[in-house]
């Protein structure tokens, strides 16, 4: 069994899930209790932050665990629930690299992070160009297709 405890919350103006437009949302994520601004401090060096949450609003009975339509569209080749992004993961784990705005105490200000207003987020870390990958990511043609609006 793996326990863990919310580290913050997001606080943004969407309040339902919507598979587009995530770009320009404008979100702050509030350290929650027990955790004071001595968490952050040092975050506002860096330009993107990567955001590890929880799809705490997918219900069980929605998880995918085999092989799908991404977004239930039959134009997109079936595939596994681990060779696509979709919300209804088996552990409902959500990850979003963002730009980092400004950290103001307990709080930091992101710009497109993909979750709802009030997703607990489970970890935050600092983008460091040593750590990113260094060749040509590859993809299949269908997921920019995908993806030509979610960020807006």
């Amino acid at each position: 069994m793996i326990n863990m405890q919310p580290v913050a919350y997001v606080r943004n103006s969407r309040e339902t899930t919507e598979d587009d437009y995530w770009g320009e949302v404008i979100s702050s994520i509030e350290l929650a209790d027990g955790y004071t601004e001595q968490s952050l401090v040092g975050i506002d060096d860096f330009s993107h932050i990567e955001v590890i949450f929880y799809f705490d609003k997918v219900k069980d009975d929605n998880i995918e665990m085999d092989a799908r339509h991404p977004r239930n569209n039959k134009a997109y080749p079936k595939v596994g629930i681990f060779a696509q992004r979709g919300k209804n993961r088996p552990n409902k784990i959500g990850l979003t690299t963002v730009e980092l705005i400004k950290r103001e105490g307990n709080k930091i200000y992101v710009k497109g992070l993909d979750a709802i207003n009030g997703t607990p987020v489970l970890d935050l870390k600092p983008v460091m160009k040593e750590f990113t990958q260094h060749r040509e990511i590859k993809q299949p043609s269908w997921v920019s297709d995908l993806m030509k609006n979610y960020w807006g």
